[in-house]
């Protein structure tokens, strides 16, 4: 926690490597990352400090347990790990992995293992964790023995290896729309700037999914022409939803999604949760805030075909 907390700002948070995965073995640590994900590695490497190298995980499938992390009665976190029903333990995943490059010679260890929180410790010397940056940055395997200096403990090796591998993309997610499957659909996170907020509720888009219609067509290359027009359509639906979170709430509803269709020549967008539109009272009040942001905002709408649904979670604010 202190290695990883701002204590000063209040935030605590660190990197993540999309598709990296942690499996730890009896007396093994495999690291995996995948070589498609080599430009986020060298992100996380060159923004590190001197001493450490914190990475985010992506949860594993692979994996029969996982840690986790709670916080018992007496306010102090432990640390176990949670198994699929009637499968023996044998591999267990982690949710990060903090590497720690100031264990002292006078430790009496050439590197140690840890858990830590619903996570994975390892401390070596600063000479190692210099071969560790160089190896990350060459995209080559790197192997660390844990242990004491005099061979008198049973040792644990940890290994970084690159491997080919994609990770699956929104598996399992579907639309609160009509319940239509998002597996394979690129998401990406949204940061809004302004609060929508009303008698103790807010509303927020947290993430937009894209599905291009065209296979000619990349992600990459429609992204920053419907940047703005997709931010305008977030705060647009926010603003007509926050009069009604509390009627909204009380009928159950928390979250919901708003999938806007484009073509060269038309615009359409339906809003819905569970599963079901909203009733169309809502509706009336989307249209009424969609409408001029698609037929006179500041940005453009996009003309690629493809249907960008948008996810809105409902809070209650402290």
């Amino acid at each position: 926690m202190n290695l990883l907390a701002d204590l000063r700002n209040y935030q605590y948070s660190l990197s993540s490597v999309e598709g990296l995965r942690i499996h730890m073995e009896m007396g093994n640590i495999f690291i995996d990352v995948p070589k498609c994900s080599f430009s986020e590695m060298l992100k996380v490497v060159n923004s590190s400090n001197e001493h450490v190298i914190s990475i985010g995980a992506s949860f594993s499938s692979e994996a029969d347990s996982h840690l986790v992390c709670f916080q018992n009665e007496e306010g102090n976190y432990q640390t176990q790990a949670s198994s699929m029903p009637d499968k023996t333990r044998t591999v267990t995943g982690a949710s990060f992995v903090v590497f720690n490059g100031a264990l002292k010679a006078s430790s009496g260890f050439i590197a140690k293992s840890s858990i830590v929180e619903d996570g994975l410790m390892v401390q070596i010397p600063p000479e190692t964790m210099e071969s560790l940056r160089t190896a990350l940055r060459e995209q080559t395997d790197f192997h660390i023995s844990c242990g004491r200096n005099d061979g008198g403990e049973l040792r644990e090796n940890v290994t970084v290896r690159w491997v080919d591998w994609t990770s699956p993309v929104n598996t399992g997610k579907t639309s609160g729309i009509d319940g239509r499957a998002l597996d394979g659909v690129h998401s990406m996170r949204m940061q809004q700037d302004a609060e929508f907020e009303v008698d103790g509720r807010a509303i927020t888009c947290t993430e937009v999914f894209y599905q291009l219609k065209d296979p000619d067509c990349s992600l990459a290359s429609v992204l920053p022409s419907c940047s703005v027009f997709q931010k305008e359509i977030a705060v647009a639906a926010c603003s007509a939803l926050t009069p009604h979170l509390a009627v909204l709430t009380s009928s159950g509803i928390n979250s919901l999604s708003l999938r806007v269709s484009t073509q060269a020549d038309m615009v359409e967008y339906q809003a819905g949760s569970g599963g079901r539109l909203l009733p169309q009272r809502y509706m009336n009040e989307l249209d009424g805030a969609l409408i001029p942001v698609i037929h006179g905002g500041s940005a453009s709408v996009p003309q690629t075909a493809m249907d960008v649904e948008f996810l809105f979670y409902i809070t209650h604010t402290i």
